[in-house]
């Protein structure tokens, strides 16, 4: 069971987007880190155990080439080995920060030269993998950025072209995890999902194909990949062969978000049919398939979720972003 605690104000909502929400935990400090979107801005609060706001940053798009102020599609941060580092797409580029967003080590433009006249350009997915950031574009193209362990010297070292719509979200093996074949994952605007085993050259492991609804998130965890779809459904997959293992037909409409407490295996849902729902993940010892116990279903009540995510590695926390709602819902269990 899960009870509702202390909200989180926001100034102004959230953004209709998915994965609108960004969570960074640090266990020394006793603090929790929130990153949401909405339009030109990026809000950045820090809270106490108990949800008290201790402070709050405001971050802007870059302006780059246009008349228009750009729209920021997403932030997250990204916990590399040796440093952390805050990443903020948007519709002109990719700007990566120190992780309280004081200072920008990096700021990538991103180039419409082969873009139609009517196609939107813009950047979105974000994920790390070892000393690498990867982030998606509208082209399919997923932007690979090798970290130096301080410093502003990045470099795009690669770019993987497997998709051939608009990348959605992109997910990497949790960092405590061991060795694995498949360690990224990338979707699409048409629901296929590519693997990747990342190195000092990307090697593409293989395709699931779609199957007429979009892929809005998706997670890694011991092998198993997690996709939610704009149909409702949650799909698990074998990440080393593609195989389905599961469908779950976890919501009334499109999925939003979902998030991966890697400690316990616990898969959170969002959609938006105003419900969140959290479900258990375990391999069978014997067969060594993939199983699902369903473990909470909260409602948020008129209110477009558009972002959810643990607060904690042991998914007995989580936090709800919805569209004009101005505060972040906060949940813990009892």
């Amino acid at each position: 069971m899960f009870r509702r605690e202390r909200s989180i104000p926001l100034q102004g909502s959230a953004a209709a987007l998915c994965n609108n929400l960004s969570v960074l935990q640090l266990p020394v400090r006793s603090l929790t880190h929130f990153g949401v979107v909405h339009g030109p801005n990026a809000q950045l609060l820090s809270a106490a155990p108990e949800g008290v706001p201790l402070a709050q940053r405001q971050l802007h798009a870059k302006e780059g080439a246009g008349v228009s102020p750009p729209l920021i599609t997403q932030v997250h941060w990204c916990v590399l080995p040796f440093r952390v580092l805050l990443v903020l797409t948007s519709h002109r580029g990719i700007q990566m920060y120190e992780s309280d967003g004081s200072v920008m080590v990096y700021w990538h433009a991103l180039d419409s030269g082969d873009a139609a006249p009517v196609q939107a350009v813009f950047a979105r997915g974000i994920a790390s993998s070892d000393h690498f950031i990867c982030v998606g574009t509208w082209s399919g193209r997923v932007l690979v950025f090798d970290i130096p362990a301080k410093g502003p010297n990045i470099v795009l070292s690669e770019e993987l072209s497997g998709h051939p719509t608009s990348v959605t979200d992109i997910a990497s093996k949790p960092a405590q995890e061991k060795d694995s074949m498949a360690d990224i994952v990338t979707a699409d605007d048409s629901g296929l999902l590519c693997i990747w085993r990342s190195g000092p050259e990307f090697k593409l492991l293989t395709r699931i194909p779609g199957f007429g609804a979009p892929c809005a998130s998706v997670h890694l965890w011991q092998g198993i990949i997690a996709a939610g779809y704009g149909n409702g459904q949650v799909r698990l997959y074998e990440a080393s062969t593609g195989t389905l293992h599961v469908q779950i037909d976890a919501h009334a409409r499109a999925i939003c978000a979902l998030d991966l407490a890697p400690e316990v295996g616990k898969l959170l849902s969002a959609a938006e049919d105003t419900f969140v729902h959290i479900w258990k993940l375990s391999r069978s010892p014997e067969s060594g398939c993939i199983e699902v116990e369903h473990c909470h279903g909260e409602c948020v009540p008129n209110t477009q979720v558009c972002g959810a995510r643990f607060c904690d590695p042991l998914g007995s926390s989580f936090a709800v972003t919805g569209y004009d709602l101005s505060e972040i819902l906060r949940f813990s269990s009892v």
